[in-house]
């Protein structure tokens, strides 16, 4: 049974200028000398958090992680109205990972990334391939606009109903047949702060409810938070309704430039937010990679059997030589 490491504090951290106004919050864990290994979190606009910390082994490893732009302690924050997204999209956060890997001295390291850090660790190896030693991926999303549509379009409202009209209803009329990610995009931008309160808990509502079955019924936790909620609204809705400014299936087709990589890819079986599906296609066009289905688990990261299968990988890939041994 592998559970989470222990807790631990960074033993370094800093604001990265990333330009266009952009400070990108970073920290490193663990062990100074250790195995390099960035954590690329999900949402987009979640943050990174003191879990992912404890996947790592701090004896052999030294863990970096970022706070992506607008959100956690980046700043400008993206819960404030008047903060511009216009620089904040796929291509700056890869630019912003290779910035911070220069700035740290790191010549290669294991990337690490969930959910949305899947499909923005794709996007980082793909560009910069020859800085990554390995990668452990879960809750695998490619970054396709089919991916974008199940989710946030309707494809996922075939098994969550009720939770989908809820979304729906909390958009004017006129507006609840059209594209719902326009629609929640303009009130999370509306000139009055209820409007846009309003938006970001009924957006948040429905990310409550769709990671596990049964549904969950109100708000996680992380989201009664204010600030997070409205900034990770916003980022999301910025980055769907341009389809994370990818050309479509181009993560998959550009696969062949990981062949040099090892990879472990973990994902739950009745995972509905980023279906096995996803993960299988990205399996076939990386054959370097290993695929791990999880009985019985679903999108949360903090399922026991999920972290499990998370300290595996890591620990697997630590047995690799540290840097100056």
């Amino acid at each position: 049974m592998r559970g989470l490491y222990p807790e631990i504090e960074p033993y370094e951290h800093g604001m990265l200028d990333a330009g266009d106004g952009n400070l990108v919050y970073w920290e490193t864990c663990g062990n100074p000398r250790g195995k390099p290994a960035v954590v690329l979190h999900g949402g987009p606009g979640s943050g990174c958090s003191e879990w992912h910390r404890r996947l790592f082994d701090p004896t052999v490893y030294r863990v970096v992680l970022l706070d992506q732009r607008g959100c956690g302690r980046s700043s400008p924050h993206a819960s404030a109205p008047d903060t511009d997204l216009a620089s904040n999209n796929t291509a700056s956060l890869v630019e912003d990972i290779e910035s911070l890997r220069q700035h740290l001295r790191v010549d290669r390291w294991l990337v690490f990334g969930g959910s949305w850090g899947s499909t923005l660790a794709l996007a980082y190896a793909e560009t910069h391939p020859g800085r990554v030693t390995e990668m452990i991926l879960f809750g695998v999303t490619t970054g396709r606009r089919e991916e974008f549509d199940w989710l946030f379009r309707g494809g996922l409202a075939v098994l969550f109903p009720a939770q989908w009209e809820d979304l729906r209803a909390a958009l004017p009329a006129a507006e609840r047949d059209g594209d719902i990610v326009e629609a929640y995009h303009r009130l999370l931008n509306d000139p009055d702060a209820t409007v846009r309160q309003r938006a970001a808990e009924a957006w948040c509502m429905w990310e409550s409810a769709t990671p596990a079955w049964p549904p969950t019924a109100g708000l996680a936790e992380r989201f009664t938070k204010p600030d997070f909620a409205m900034a990770f609204a916003r980022i999301v809705t910025h980055y769907v309704r341009h389809n994370a400014w990818l050309e479509d299936g181009r993560l998959l087709r550009d696969a062949d430039s990981l062949a040099a990589i090892p990879g472990i890819l973990v994902n739950g079986r009745f995972d509905f937010q980023a279906p096995i599906a996803n993960a299988w296609e990205l399996k076939r066009a990386w054959p370097r990679a290993e695929l791990v289905i999880v009985e019985d688990a679903g999108h949360a990261a903090s399922d026991a059997a999920i972290t499990r299968e998370l300290v595996r990988a890591t620990e697997e890939f630590s047995v690799r030589r540290l840097p100056g041994d």
